[in-house]
């Protein structure tokens, strides 16, 4: 009995941290539900979910019903004779269109979706990121071309507050509010560039260069990792993005431009194509 009782006492804590850390920027304990939604796609996301998990909790009630009804209904004691009845053509049709309709009320917000995410608006700033067995790589174009790795931080190096394996020595940095593209490739094997917080999921493949894009509207840290099964480390390749202030981001560039190389076109073109 206690046994039960300390499992119940531990999804009531469950629940109740989920709650507490429900805008935390990293995954917490026993979380039963999405993360933060730092931009507009997230919400979206979240959104088109939610909208298809209505749609099946309202099947499941209404097959429930028609089930318990059925029993009740048709019981054996009620209805010793069983009916001759083959054929009910307006419960046929019924059953024939109810599907079309669900697939549609799915399909269109969900096409809405996709084609919002596709569309890549103006960017003020553009960021690359180009992934290695194990690590991103990521240079600013529009900032002068410099660029540096990003490397997961051993577990004993993490600093307190950031997460176990998910934290590194640089994170890519962006500005809040602003529309960032965000062009990815491999200069190896298929990576995948997954940030939850942003709605964010697109392929690094080598020798191609895919785009996606984001506007971050909440300053902070993110968390993402590469979720591609892509070699022996690949659980060890996370993504840390933090987000801050116009002003801020500003001078980090300028800071950045000192301490990082600049990589011209050419180099990148020649890392990308070993």
């Amino acid at each position: 009995m206690r046994g039960r009782g300390t499992v119940f006492l531990g999804f009531v804590s469950a629940m109740m941290l989920d709650a507490r850390h429900g805008l935390a920027q990293a995954p917490a304990n026993w979380q039963t539900s999405f993360g933060v939604s730092a931009s507009e796609t997230k919400e979206r996301i979240v959104a088109l979910h939610d909208h298809i998990l209505l749609i099946g909790v309202c099947i499941v009630a209404l097959v429930a019903m028609l089930i318990g009804f059925a029993l009740l209904r048709f019981r054996a004691s009620r209805h010793p004779t069983a009916s001759k009845v083959t054929r009910m053509p307006w419960l046929e049709f019924g059953w024939t269109i109810a599907p079309v309709l669900v697939l549609g009320a799915i399909a269109a917000p969900s096409l809405q979706l996709l084609a919002y995410e596709s569309d890549i608006p103006d960017a003020q700033l553009t960021i690359k990121a180009s992934g290695h067995q194990w690590f991103w790589r990521y240079s600013y174009p529009d900032n002068g071309g410099f660029a540096y790795d990003s490397i997961m931080l051993p577990p004993a190096s993490v600093p307190a507050g950031e997460p176990r394996l998910l934290a590194v020595d640089n994170r890519m940095v962006v500005p809040v509010g602003a529309v960032v593209r965000i062009q990815v490739t491999s200069s190896d094997v298929v990576h995948s560039f997954f940030m939850p917080a942003l709605g964010l999921q697109i392929y690094a493949m080598p020798g191609r260069l895919n785009e996606t894009w984001t506007r971050v509207e909440k300053p902070g840290v993110y968390y993402g990792q590469c979720n591609q099964i892509c070699g022996l480390n690949h659980s060890f390749m996370p993504i840390a993005i933090e987000a801050m202030a116009q002003p801020n981001f500003d001078a980090w560039v300028r800071d950045a431009a000192t301490r990082y190389p600049v990589v011209s076109a050419a180099t990148i073109s020649a890392q990308v194509a070993k």
